[in-house]
């Protein structure tokens, strides 16, 4: 007996089934995203029922797309349990795609396992027509239909795996490619069954009157795309809300680890060091141990920052964080405050030698030098060190003393370190008092300036030094010893050395216009204001605006400063005398200057440090020996001399007597008030 097939219930089959395969792809892919296993558990329960339910139905709609010239029916016994054996295949096929791994030999097994449940299914579903006398099936073909299911099975497993992972591109595409040649085997096997089952002539189906054939066909094609969409749906809103609230908990991570660590270096900020230094005296206090706070701050960071760019100086925190987390142990503690200030956590600490031992690695570590792009750098820190709970109990107080000894440590000449000791307290009170009285002194006019004046041999003015001079209304008046360290600290010192320069532009145009003579006057350059790329341009500026002649200044360069950066201090001197200044080299021979680039130096003057000029009473001929050496070395560069500190007649004598040009100190004139100089221009007798 040959029946017809009808072609939109085969096309039908077709639809179903690659729907199916692509419902199955997706919750095989949501089901490697679950974490939780209640979840997984319920996703794997409906899934199983989704997809198991899509592949009876395409076979169910395959037999019904199958139409014999008798009445057909189905048994609704045999038709439930052929769907319970899809259902329970699916979940095995789930369960086995979601293992941690999926061998060969597990795969191949698997799939001559759900191969033989789909075609149990399949068969099951001719069984339900409980035809009279029974189907014959075609040997070849029912093989050919097995051997179908456990390869379309085997590939569907695969498949679904290789396309788990929702992080591939192009993945909805690839699935619905995947889907279709699924669907075509999963099809081609139910037709292939189909095809080796022969109907004997005159056979009578035993269920023609249990289940219409148009009624179910109809029903089950409606409730199969129902559930089969309703689940895709779920499943895209399931895993779009997931993706929702993985990227909530990232950003969350995100803006905890932004709140809790610097950007920069990635090491611990503030805010951490903070909460971890109170839990540390915590258990200090409990335990009875002791921990200690290095408090470090970069020398010379501000410098590479202004002469090689931030880029550079972010490079440089970067690779010094580096070296600190090599020279700690692993439950130390590491962190950055911001700018340059970084801060470590010694816990555990059983002697006082252990934090000792730390700020030496640190500072052997750093003195190796470090190379940023194509710069060698020196880069060392000035440490800080206080102990708990010696110098401090709270988190405040550790930070604070350690932040003190520090600075005792710049102090103490800089890339070293320092204890904190309770005398350190007196000197950071004062040190507060000057950095609030420097923020205050140039908006409230509390700087003025006085002038030492300068003679030559014979007596006669030769000019004037500007000195800088600070008078609080609460501290008091202060000397540049006690301010331009702090100053030049803080980088106050370049705003405070403009001042300087205008305000000595306006004593000289004020004793111009009282009809004195022409002066010269020096003003010394700090090491902040050196680094400064525009310190020529703006001195001009300045000298424009207050109608002052470049020749009327002499800038001094200190000799320490200006070998710290030779080739620098050659240009620096280079662009002031294009622009009509004369250069000065300051406290000579306490820099240990190289002669070469004394020569290329061509400054106009060397000044003698004082120690030199109270060698000529101290130490006799050696003294003697040393500043007229001084003396013919700069003449024959073409140098004059000045002698700074001439405090008695007998070194006055001696400097005659060995050809000085020019003179200073407190025997001969001692600093005097803008008024009091300009009647020594008048007279040319000190008042």
């Amino acid at each position: 007996m040959h029946g017809i097939y009808n072609f939109w219930l085969v096309a039908a089959s077709l639809v179903v089934a690659t729907l199916a395969s692509y419902t199955a792809l997706d919750i095989s892919g949501r089901l490697a995203a679950l974490s939780a296993s209640r979840m997984r558990h319920v996703w794997l329960a409906g899934g199983a029922a989704s997809m198991g339910t899509g592949i009876w139905s395409m076979h169910f709609i395959g037999v019904l797309a199958f139409s014999l010239p008798i009445p057909l029916g189905y048994d609704l016994r045999i038709t439930a349990a052929s769907l319970a054996v899809a259902i329970f295949v699916s979940f095995f096929a789930l369960s086995v795609i979601n293992r941690a791994q999926l061998t060969f030999a597990r795969l191949a097994a698997s799939s001559v396992l759900m191969g033989a449940g789909i075609a149990t299914m399949h068969y099951m579903g001719d069984a339900a027509m409980r035809m009279q006398p029974a189907i014959v099936y075609d040997p070849l073909l029912f093989v050919a239909s097995v051997a179908i299911a456990v390869v379309a099975s085997g590939a569907a497993m695969w498949i679904a795996r290789a396309l788990s992972d929702a992080s591939q591109s192009n993945l909805t595409t690839k699935r619905i490619a995947s889907a279709f040649v699924m669907g075509i085997a999963i099809t081609g096997m139910h037709y292939t069954g189909n095809a080796a089952a022969n109907f004997p002539l005159g056979a009578v189906c035993g269920a023609a009157n249990d289940v219409d054939v148009h009624w179910l066909a109809t029903t089950v094609t409606l409730f199969t795309f129902g559930i089969l969409i309703i689940t895709l749906v779920l499943s895209r809103l399931d895993t779009h809300n997931a993706m929702l609230a993985g990227s909530v908990t990232r950003l969350h991570g995100q803006i905890v680890h932004m709140a809790t660590f610097d950007t920069l270096t990635e090491l611990p900020n503030r805010s951490t060091m903070t909460d971890r230094i109170e839990r540390a005296v915590r258990h200090a206090t409990q335990s009875g141990t002791r921990f200690a706070i290095l408090f470090m701050d970069l020398d010379g960071f501000k410098t590479i920052n202004d002469s090689l760019g931030h880029s550079t100086g972010d490079e440089v925190l970067k690779a010094f964080a580096r070296r600190l987390l090599q020279c700690v142990r692993g439950g130390d503690t590491v962190a950055r405050l911001g700018g340059d200030e970084f801060v470590v956590m010694l816990e555990n600490m059983n002697a006082h030698s252990d934090a000792e031992r730390l700020a030496e690695r640190i500072l052997d570590a750093t003195k190796k030098g470090l190379v940023v792009g194509a710069h060698p750098l020196q880069v060392t820190p000035s440490i800080g060190i206080a102990l708990f709970p010696d110098d401090g109990e709270s988190v405040e107080a550790l930070l604070k003393h350690a932040d003190v000894a520090m600075y005792e440590a710049k102090r103490g000449g800089r890339s070293t370190y320092r204890f904190f000791e309770a005398s350190m307290n007196e000197a950071a009170v004062r040190t507060l008092q000057i950095q609030q009285a420097l923020h205050e002194a140039l908006s409230g006019g509390y700087f003025f300036l006085l002038f030492q004046p300068k003679f030559r041999g014979d007596g006669e003015l030769a000019g004037a030094e500007a000195l800088i001079r600070l008078d609080h209304p609460q501290i008091g008046l202060l000397t540049p010893l006690e301010f331009i360290p702090i100053a030049e600290r803080s980088g106050q010192i370049v705003e405070i050395g403009y001042w300087v320069v205008r305000e000595t532009c306006r004593q000289i145009t004020r004793w111009r216009e009282a009809g004195r003579p022409p002066v010269k006057v020096a003003i010394n350059l700090s090491p902040r204001q050196m680094n400064e790329t525009d310190l020529v341009a703006r001195v001009m500026d300045i000298l424009r605006e207050e109608h002052v002649a470049s020749e009327h200044l002499m800038f001094e360069i200190t000799e320490t400063v200006a070998m710290q950066d030779a080739p620098r201090t050659i240009e620096m001197i280079r662009a002031f005398q294009d622009n009509g200044f004369e250069i000065a080299i300051d406290d000579f021979g306490t820099g240990y200057s190289s002669l070469a680039y004394l020569q290329r130096f061509r400054a106009k003057q060397l000044k003698i440090d004082r120690f030199f000029t109270n060698g000529l009473d101290e130490n006799g001929q050696e003294g003697r020996a040393i500043v007229s050496a001084i003396i013919a070395l700069a003449h024959s560069l073409d140098m004059d001399v000045v002698a700074e500190g001439v405090e008695t007649k007998t070194q006055q004598d001696r400097l005659r007597d060995l050809m000085c040009d020019e003179m200073q100190g407190f025997l001969l004139a001692k600093p005097l008030s803008a008024q009091a100089f300009e009647a020594l221009l008048e007279t040319g007798v000190v008042v």
